[in-house]
């Protein structure tokens, strides 16, 4: 039995990370909080993963946690297509890529969608690339049918074999990490960061080995390689009116005022061992205009900077 904990460890960073789909799904229920996931190329492992994910949620809430509301059950989750993913190399294969993950996450079942540009393996995503990217939802809301009925490929053999074989691999990692304590201790340990570098290290091998096929990177590559698509160009001009702006907030804000709130962050801080909300005195520092540097600063001189106390 899972023994969730109320942390932030975001699917999707897991995933970009170079963790398998076993593992995102498992290191991202077990902390019962964050539910972005990624969204990768095997398309039918993906959808597994998505359909293991809701059906572990709802027996957890019913037979775990006793959850009596049906709502309760329900597993509403945020995707993102994965940028790991997108090559470099011939970037408007990219697009398919990006269709095709955006089409595991409706067919699993996801209620909110981030869909990649194809140029992000370049930079960050051009109008053009944003736009298509946007299309690309819209198409498969709009055109193709598949939102009018709900889990559309439950009763496949192959879908609920794979969707048995990704739960049943989740609930192995969820004895493990309990046989250490829970989350935090293998945080601590480094069981999470071992498994993940592992996973990505395979994945690694595979495609230097042929074993995983990459089109335009290790196969079905062109002579021509020379990019064909604008990129965004960030204006270095934006820097310097971004930080007038910055100047002329820190000159006119009420600076006493300011130096009372960021007091009141820390104090909120330090007393975080007993659980105090911290949201409220943020929100009262924003309210003077304290910068995100200036609200972090606080934080890293109550909590320091972490540091990993493990090794591979």
């Amino acid at each position: 039995m899972p023994r969730f904990n109320p942390i932030s460890i975001s699917g999707y960073h897991i995933r970009e990370a170079g963790s398998n789909a076993v593992q995102e799904l498992a290191f991202t229920l077990v902390d019962g909080f964050d539910f972005f996931f990624n969204v990768h190329n095997d398309f039918f492992e993906e959808i597994a993963k998505f359909r293991s994910a809701r059906r572990i949620w709802a027996r957890e809430m019913r037979e775990t946690f006793g959850a009596e509301n049906e709502r309760s059950g329900w597993l509403r989750f945020h995707a993102q297509t994965s940028g790991a993913s997108l090559t470099a190399q011939q970037p408007e294969n990219n697009v398919v890529r990006v269709s095709l993950q955006a089409l595991a996450a409706v067919l699993g079942g996801c209620q909110s969608l981030h869909t990649n540009g194809k140029d992000e393996a370049w930079a960050l995503p051009s109008a053009e690339a944003a736009l298509q990217a946007l299309r690309t939802q819209q198409i498969i809301a709009h055109e193709t049918g598949v939102v009018d009925t709900v889990d559309p490929l439950g009763g496949s053999y192959y879908v609920e074999a794979l969707t048995n074989q990704v739960e049943a691999g989740a609930y192995d990692y969820f004895e493990r990490i309990d046989r250490q304590g829970g989350v935090i201790p293998a945080l601590e340990s480094g069981f999470f960061q071992r498994e993940i570098a592992d996973a990505a290290y395979l994945y690694q091998q595979e495609e230097d080995r042929q074993e995983r096929l990459t089109v335009g990177v290790n196969a079905f590559t062109a002579s021509d390689e020379s990019l064909s698509i604008p990129i965004l160009r960030v204006d270095e001009a934006g820097e310097q009116r971004h930080i007038a702006h910055l100047n002329e907030i820190r000159r006119r804000r009420d600076n006493r005022e300011l130096a009372v709130r960021l007091r009141a962050l820390e104090s909120a801080a330090r007393q975080n061992g007993s659980h105090a909300n911290l949201m409220y005195p943020l929100i009262e520092a924003v309210k003077a205009e304290a910068t995100l540097g200036e609200m972090m600063g606080v934080f890293r001189n109550v909590f320091g900077e972490y540091q990993p106390t493990w090794g591979f």
